[in-house]
C-alpha cells in the first residue's frame, strides 16, 4: 500500500526501536530523520537533531523499555528539542507504554507512576501519543493530549487464525485480561476460558483453578505482557492439569526479565507468538518465541493522523 505524505513529514527513531522504526520507514516509503543520542562523560544524555524540523508534523519512535529510565529520558529531551527547534506537531509513537502496571493506588502511599511520565511527556511539549496496548484502558485519560490505543489482538488473532488450529478455548490467565481473552474469542468464534488464582488466608497457598472446558481442546493464553513468565507459565501448566491437548500463548509485548525464557522453554507452551513493540537482544531468543510485526498496524495509524482520517476503525 502507497502512503501518501506531506512535504513537512519527519520520522525519527531514538534507541529503543530502531529496527522497528526502519521497518515504519520502510512502508511509509521515507528516511528517518537525522539525529544523535549520545552522553556527556557524567552519563548525562545529549541530543542533536541534524536537519531542520521548523513547521514540521513528526513522529518519534521510542519505547520505554529496558533500560526504562534511560529510554523515558532520552524521549523526553527529544521532545523537548523538538519543540525548541519549532516542530510544528509532536507525535510520540511507544510501542510500549512503560511504567503503566501501577495506574491506580493498589495500598495506601504509592505513587500512580503511569499518570505522573503522562504528566512529563505533556509538559515536555508531545501533542499526540500513539501506543499499543497499554496496561489499562485507563490510562489514556491520564493525558491531556489525543492518545491512539492500538490494540494487538487482532494481529495476534489473525496469526492463530492461520495457523488452522482446531478445536481452540481462549484463555485468560488473570481476572484483567478477561477483556482482552473476549475480543480474541469472537475473533476466532471459540469459547472463553478463564485461570483463576486465589490466595488461601489461612496458609497463604495460591490456588490455580480452570473455569471453562480446555479438556482436550487447543488452548490459546492472550495476554499483554509477559515479564517475569510467572503468571502465563503458571496459567499453561493449569492448562494442561485441566486436560489441554495443546497450548499455544499470544502476548504484545515482550519485557523478559530474570528467568522468563527458561521458564518459558521448561513450560507446556507450545508456542509463544510476540509482537516487537520491544526489540529483544540476542540473549533473550528462545525456540518457544515467534516473533510478529506491529509495523504495518502503527504505519496505518500515523497514515491516518497525518492526513486526518478516522484511527478508530482499527480500535475494532
Amino acid at each position: 500500500m502507497a502512503y501518501k505524505l506531506k512535504t513537512r513529514f519527519k520520522m525519527f527513531a531514538l534507541n529503543s526501536n530502531q529496527t522497528l522504526a526502519k521497518e515504519m520507514a520502510g512502508l511509509l516509503g521515507c528516511e528517518l530523520g537525522k539525529c544523535s543520542v549520545s552522553k556527556f562523560s557524567d552519563g548525562e544524555i545529549r541530543i542533536h537533531i541534524e536537519e531542520s524540523v521548523r513547521g514540521s508534523e513528526v513522529y518519534i519512535v521510542q519505547s520505554t523499555s529496558d533500560p526504562v529510565n534511560e529510554h523515558i529520558l532520552e524521549l523526553l529531551i527529544m521532545i523537548d528539542s523538538l519543540k525548541r527547534a519549532s516542530a510544528s506537531k509532536i507525535n510520540v509513537v511507544i510501542p510500549y507504554y512503560g511504567y503503566g502496571r501501577q495506574d491506580r493506588k493498589a495500598r495506601s502511599r504509592e505513587p500512580i507512576t503511569a499518570k505522573l511520565v503522562a504528566n512529563l511527556l505533556v509538559a515536555a511539549g508531545a501533542t499526540r501519543v500513539i501506543s499499543i496496548d497499554l496496561h489499562t484502558a485507563q490510562t489514556q485519560g491520564f493525558f491531556d493530549i489525543p492518545v491512539e490505543h492500538l490494540i494487538g489482538v487482532p494481529i495476534l488473532s489473525e496469526y492463530f487464525a492461520n495457523k488452522g488450529l482446531e478445536d481452540i478455548v481462549v484463555v485468560a490467565p488473570h481476572n484483567g485480561s478477561i477483556g482482552r481473552a473476549r475480543k480474541m474469542a469472537n475473533f476466532l468464534h471459540a469459547p472463553l476460558a478463564l485461570v483463576d488464582k486465589r490466595t488461601l488466608e489461612e496458609d497463604g497457598i495460591e490456588t490455580l483453578n480452570v473455569i471453562g472446558n480446555v479438556q482436550g481442546k487447543t488452548a490459546i493464553i492472550i495476554d499483554d505482557l509477559i515479564d517475569t513468565g510467572n503468571t502465563i507459565t503458571l496459567a499453561a501448566k493449569a492448562l494442561a492439569d485441566y486436560g489441554a491437548k495443546s497450548i499455544y500463548a499470544g502476548i504484545t509485548h515482550a519485557v523478559f526479565t530474570g528467568e522468563a525464557i527458561y521458564k518459558i522453554e521448561s513450560s507446556p507452551i507450545k508456542e509463544l507468538v510476540v509482537t516487537n513493540t520491544i526489540e529483544l537482544p540476542k540473549e533473550k531468543d528462545c525456540k518457544k518465541v515467534t516473533k510478529i510485526s506491529v509495523a504495518p498496524l502503527l504505519v496505518e495509524a500515523i497514515d491516518r493522523v497525518h492526513n486526518e482520517k478516522a484511527v478508530s476503525p482499527l480500535f475494532e
